[in-house]
């Protein structure tokens, strides 16, 4: 009897393993092709990994099940993109068929074909493109459909006009008026890539600029850039010309950004400085829009690629370089499945492409850093902000004194004063959201406490519940207290929504512009905020974290920022850094055009040396005592980190499952290990977790010793009574 060749194949179920299977009819799959199996009782859609002699096989031919049918002529994912797959599954210790399952699109993983769907697009009709846009003077987001509309003669998808600030009712009117229609996308033509691609001249650069921007286009090969500038600095304008060089040669950019609320306003300076297509990807999108965009990229219709963390597996026919703008920021982690980094995975792509790839940050990861002291990443440096724009202020108020239901100090309320008498603009920064972090009970010091979690249930006042931003368990207001009975019942602390009252009462002819998650749910509420803002005229912002990153606000003169300790303070060694960086991203807001910028830090901390250190602005001379902390304690990046976190409905099994399996761990290889201790938050959505730290001196040593432990998780009997997960390099420990 003929022997035939085997099919290995990546199946997404979570087993760090392969499994093989006997070819169907016909010519033989390529690895990267989706095929539809048998697994157990179930039909799953995996991928062929590779193609082997039967005898590789450790199963007998004759017990194997044959596909049930190949779905793609054609790979899918590309060698490179399987190779970085590949290589994130054996560092992240993941199964392979689930990486692959976060690298395909949603309908990819559905059987659909790996072919562009044509959608609706609005476009002109033959009278709107003849149409004056003066005629429309007196509705001013008509007249912006109508111009936007006119630059692109093919029509406009939704995420496009998302992403451009366009919503549905303007859209309509030009409808009615006969002037613009919803029509079948018409199949895109390849642009031609030697055409010029700028749509408009370069900015003049800086001598720093001018540096950076020859070093990273001298680059014919892979090359890692520390693009390390000071917030208003100008790395933008370092990108645009660095893309369009690339652009030039006819080749793609993919460029990731850590938050969906930062593409439009990128989008919009691609589309103004370039007239090449680009394509977006982030959750926001449909799955069919995802599709699309995905197939545009890897047909090489795509010339620019922007998209959050998931986009670092979007394939490329023509890859020339990779951008990690805001490279610091911890969105690029994945925190839950599949725990990468795309910052990381960023370097690797372009280390498997041979292609440059620069991370950009005025606040850099110590990680980042280190790297670039090594001689690993070429550190570009921007010192000065471009034009005649100065470095911010930063100044600490010291609020030892300050009530506890006093939020804002009367200097901080003073110097908003004087801000808005300029007809300036100035931000309230508070990364809380809600009315308040609690209620508290002034007679029998009840609390309002999640029944789920260990932590304080957030009161929002708007919507008259009580909300825990941990496992959004919500109840109603109580309106005595559920202990005692008392109806003397306070708030304690101060939310965005609470400061949006204050300041409306005590600026009440004054706009104010709110931006937090609830109040940027609905899709194109946070486009119409930002916009409001660049309509510029005195206004007062309140917002959490979602105002901090890489927004450009030309007439923000003032930042106050409440609760800046809590970062100082955190039970997380990481913590003093993460709170240094979003101090001085909030400083970078003000400040942008000719005029001194100026942060207000509230403290009761004002003597912390690392704060006083922070005031002086040089973000370098902070990272060089945290690092020289850190390596006297061998901590990141002089070592080496992996999390284990186990949970159960009782506390003990999730601790015993770790204790056990960490004893299979031999304790004189270098190998550190912390616990098994409760969480920091023990409880969290009704169970129990325990964590386990590893650290290690090396990278070796610790991935060395992973395979064994998660192999002594799964051979125990408790880990079917437990849920648990590893984290490799993980940037959260609470």
């Amino acid at each position: 009897m003929a022997q035939h060749n085997l099919i290995r194949v990546a199946v997404p179920v979570p087993l760090r393993q392969l499994f093989d299977y006997l070819p169907v009819a016909g010519p033989l799959p390529e690895p990267g092709c989706r095929c539809e199996i048998d697994f157990g009782n179930r039909r799953l859609t995996g991928m062929v990994w590779e193609v082997v002699p039967p005898g590789d096989s450790d199963h007998d031919p004759r017990k194997l099940r044959p596909l049930r049918q190949v779905i793609d002529d054609q790979p899918v994912l590309d060698s490179d993109l399987r190779e970085l797959c590949q290589r994130a599954a054996q560092y992240y210790q993941h199964p392979i068929g689930e990486v692959l399952q976060t690298a395909l699109p949603v309908l990819l993983r559905q059987n659909a074909p790996a072919e562009r769907q044509g959608e609706l697009v609005w476009r002109l009709t033959a009278r709107g493109r003849f149409a004056d846009p003066a005629q429309l003077a007196r509705a001013p987001r008509q007249q912006q459909a109508l111009v936007t509309l006119a630059e692109h003669p093919r029509g406009l998808s939704r995420p496009m006009l998302t992403s451009l600030g366009l919503t549905s009712p303007p859209l309509r009117a030009l409808e009615k008026k006969g002037w613009a229609e919803l029509v079948q996308e018409q199949p895109a033509e390849l642009t031609d890539r030697t055409a010029n691609p700028l749509a408009e001249p370069h900015l003049a650069a800086t001598p720093e600029q001018d540096a950076a921007i020859r070093a990273i286009n001298a680059s014919q090969h892979f090359a890692p850039f520390l693009l390390d500038g000071v917030t208003g600095s100008g790395k933008t304008e370092v990108y645009l010309q660095a893309m369009a060089h690339q652009l030039t040669a006819g080749r793609q950019v993919l460029v990731l950004v850590p938050e969906i609320g930062l593409t439009p306003q990128t989008i919009r300076r691609f589309r103004t400085r370039f007239s090449v297509p680009v394509t977006v990807l982030h959750s926001g999108l449909s799955d069919r829009e995802r599709l699309k965009a995905w197939c545009d990229a890897r047909d090489g219709q795509a010339r620019i690629v922007l998209g959050t963390r998931s986009a670092i597996f979007t394939p490329l026919r023509h890859p020339g370089l990779i951008i990690v703008d805001e490279a610091h920021d911890n969105s690029f982690k994945q925190q839950d499945g599949f725990r990468y980094s795309a910052r990381d995975l960023a370097v690797w792509r372009a280390q498997l492409l041979d292609i440059p790839v620069v991370l950009g940050t005025a606040t850099p990861a110590l990680e980042t850093l280190q790297q670039a002291e090594s001689g690993r990443y070429r550190a570009l440096r921007l010192t000065h902000r471009a034009g005649e724009a100065k470095p911010p202020v930063i100044q600490l108020e010291d609020c030892r004194g300050l009530p506890a239901d006093t939020p804002l100090s009367a200097r901080s309320l003073d110097a908003l004063g004087t801000t808005l008498k300029a007809n300036r603009q100035a931000l309230v920064f508070i990364n809380r959201r809600g009315y308040a972090p609690m209620l508290l009970c002034q007679d029998c010091d009840w609390q309002s406490e999640c029944d789920r979690c260990d932590a304080h249930m957030t009161w929002h006042r708007a919507v008259r519940e009580l909300r825990c931003h941990h496992c959004d368990h919500r109840r109603p207001v109580p309106a005595r207290c559920p202990q005692c009975g008392s109806q003397h019942l306070r708030d304690m602390g101060a939310g965005t929504e609470k400061l949006e009252s204050l300041l409306r009462k005590q600026f009440p002819d004054t706009r104010l512009i709110r931006i937090d998650r609830d109040t940027t749910r609905r899709k194109g509420s946070l486009d119409a905020s930002l916009e409001e803002i660049q309509r510029g005229g005195a206004a007062l912002l309140v917002g959490t974290q979602m105002l901090a990153k890489g927004h450009h606000f030309s007439e923000l003169d003032l930042a106050v920022m409440l609760d800046a300790d809590a970062g100082f303070m955190s039970a997380d060694f990481r913590g003093p850094e993460q709170a240094a960086q979003l101090i001085l991203q909030v400083a970078g807001r003000t400040g942008r055009e000719d005029r001194t910028g100026r942060l207000l830090i509230q403290t009761r901390q004002p003597d912390n040396p690392l704060l006083q250190l922070l005031c002086q602005g040089n973000y370098h001379r902070f990272a060089e005592q945290l690092l020289s902390e850190r390596r006297q304690t061998g901590l990141p990046p002089f070592g080496f980190l992996a999390l284990v976190r186990a949970e159960s409905l009782q506390p003990q099994p999730a601790l015993t499952l770790l204790q056990e399996a960490s004893e299979t761990l031999p304790l004189d290889s270098g190998l550190q290990l912390l616990g098994p201790i409760p969480a920091p938050m023990e409880r969290r959505q009704g169970r129990y977790r325990s964590q386990l730290l590893l650290l290690a001196p090396t990278r070796g040593i610790l991935h060395r010793h992973l395979p064994a432990l998660l192999d002594a998780l799964y051979a125990h009997p408790l880990s079917r009574k437990c849920r648990w997960h590893l984290d490799v390099d993980p940037t959260d420990l609470l």
